[in-house]
């Protein structure tokens, strides 16, 4: 196999057309291209006259036509060897053997994927989760949308799926592993849509996602683990320095579970679970993170700005001819803040993402469709513990630092659940708004005009209003005065990093426990958190073949 790469394809044109064009590259017939396969997809907007699809194709040829190939100096800066496939490193079946099930403790991607590949290796892994199945969750945030009530162990942060379930299902990732390959082939099996395995950008959108992860979860039941719902960890018991039990709260019950390995994945949002922690001194300290805003524009505008004349291949909701457009920014201010794009979700939806009573807390999220009316992205702030306190500061502090922006921003909105939200123009200006122009919020359960210099510590407010115009200057749609601020984005990452040691993944001073993912301070979004999953399970699966 041979892997031909920078095969340009118009707008419009048919996938079915790239076999020629590989053809006619390699100066050959068609005919002798025997099997192709599409390995990359990407867009290329940088010349807005002439935005056009980039590809590369894995392509079999007669053995002697590739040897020809690969052989003629003129021809061999064309095609390379196809890189031979990465074996499927999945664990040894029926390789594990404890005394006590392993035990994990959330179901986001980083528990996902954890138990799942602890169920691989015959382990027969139980998979704790505070709140409800996918599809029961999925009905619970649907209602408090709609101004229901919200539910404090079931909402957008607790639940089957984590965080990830209700948001774009990004599934890019700045890190370079092993495993980022293994995460996208177990979607992609379990449901995702195959292309995610060569786009540029993948993503799966909320709506496929929770089908996704019923699926895995189906699966870790197949292999012989078992989950619970509605079940939380409050409690670790131990004997000569080591893990020995967790102790679990279910339908107003306590039980303790033996086990001598705990992965523990509770997300970035288990506030109640950090503070016991910490109280039983697990190693700990407060991290680095970021708050800030969603900013929402109306997609067909930044489709126009990032496409050009090619936005016409899009109508008013972004059909398939040119995917809906994105943008990623960043800047650096002079006194050291820096403010930048996160989580850019195109026809999507700023969403309540509360999980605490009394706080106000955004996200954005997408169908996988991304045919909403809106785009939106968070625009943050980055935060330091000498915001709050130091290194030396209560390693929770960060975690009230969050609180009080959520509680400001409730209080401002009127107490109901409803967000705050100001124009890009009044932001700017510092002046509340009193109603809103072309763009027309997406939140649920609504929101009020505000001034968000009523939620947003001032330091955080005044980077955001000298880093917007910087940004405008690369993306004018972000000056647009009708753009709409929504406040607080609080949760972007953990603000608590619980310690551990490097060599084989277990707490630094609590041998048998794993923390995992990004509530672990480990991870940033659904891939990286698999991965970490994964790693956590295969350290757990060796520390079983020592004993």
């Amino acid at each position: 196999m041979l892997k031909i790469a920078q095969l340009r394809l118009a707008v419009g044109q048919p996938e079915s057309r790239l076999p020629e064009l590989a053809a006619q590259k390699l100066h050959i017939k068609p005919e002798q291209l025997l099997q192709w396969q599409i390995v990359h997809k990407s867009v290329d907007a940088r010349q807005k006259s002439d935005v056009h699809f980039v590809y590369a194709l894995a392509v079999q040829l007669p053995p002697k036509l590739e040897r020809s190939l690969l052989n003629n100096p003129r021809r061999r800066n064309l095609v390379q060897p196809m890189p031979a496939a990465e074996a499927e490193d999945w664990p040894a079946a029926n390789q594990a053997h404890f005394a006590n099930r392993p035990v994990v403790v959330g179901a986001g991607p980083a528990g996902l994927f954890a138990a799942l590949w602890l169920a691989r290796a015959g382990a027969c892994p139980l998979l704790l989760e505070r709140g409800a199945q996918v599809e029961q969750r999925a009905a619970q945030v649907q209602a408090f949308w709609q101004g229901g009530p919200l539910l404090p162990h079931s909402n957008v942060q607790f639940g089957e799926g984590g965080a990830g379930a209700f948001s774009d299902g990004k599934l890019t990732t700045n890190t370079k592993d092993r495993r980022n390959r293994l995460v996208l082939q177990i979607l992609a099996a379990a449901g995702a849509p195959p292309e995610i395995l060569y786009l540029a950008k993948p993503h799966i959108g909320t709506d496929i996602l929770r089908q996704v992860v019923a699926n895995i979860r189906r699966e870790i039941i197949a292999l012989g683990g078992q989950v619970r719902f509605g079940c939380q960890l409050v409690g670790l018991r131990r004997a000569n320095g080591r893990l020995t039990a967790v102790e679990v709260e279910e339908a107003g019950n306590r039980q303790l579970i033996p086990t001598e390995n705990l992965i523990l994945a509770i997300g970035h949002s288990a506030r109640d679970t950090f503070a016991w922690l910490a109280a039983e001194g697990l190693a700990m300290q407060p991290k680095p993170f970021a708050v800030g805003v969603r900013a929402e524009h109306r997609q067909a505008d930044l489709n126009r700005v990032q496409y050009g004349d090619f936005a016409a291949a899009l109508d008013e909701f972004g059909q398939p001819a040119l995917p809906p457009a994105d943008y990623k920014l960043a800047v650096h201010l002079p006194g050291g803040r820096t403010v930048y794009s996160f989580c850019m979700c195109p026809g999507g939806q700023v969403v309540a993402a509360a999980s605490e009573a009394g706080g106000v807390v955004t996200n954005g999220m997408s169908l996988h469709a991304r045919a909403g009316q809106n785009c939106n992205a968070a625009l943050l702030v980055n935060v330091g513990p000498a915001d709050f306190g130091g290194y030396e500061a209560a390693p929770l502090a960060g975690v009230e630092f969050q609180r009080q922006i959520e509680q400001a921003a409730f209080q401002l909105a009127g107490a109901d659940y409803q967000a705050p939200c100001q124009t890009v123009a009044d932001f700017l200006a510092g002046q509340a708004s009193s109603g809103f122009g072309r763009v027309r919020p997406s939140y649920l359960p609504g929101v009020r005009p505000a001034d968000l210099a009523g939620c947003l510590p001032p330091f955080v407010a005044a980077a955001l209003r000298e880093g917007l115009p910087q940004l405008a200057a690369r993306l004018p749609l972000l000056a647009e005065p009708d753009g709409l601020l929504t406040a607080p984005e609080t949760r972007s990452s953990s603000p608590v990093r619980l310690l551990r040691n490097p060599a084989d993944g277990q707490s630094i001073n609590l041998p048998g426990l794993y923390p995992c993912g990004e509530g672990a301070g480990y991870a940033g979004g659904i891939m990286s958190a698999a991965v970490d999953g994964i790693k956590q399970a295969e350290n757990v699966l060796k520390q079983a073949d020592r004993r």
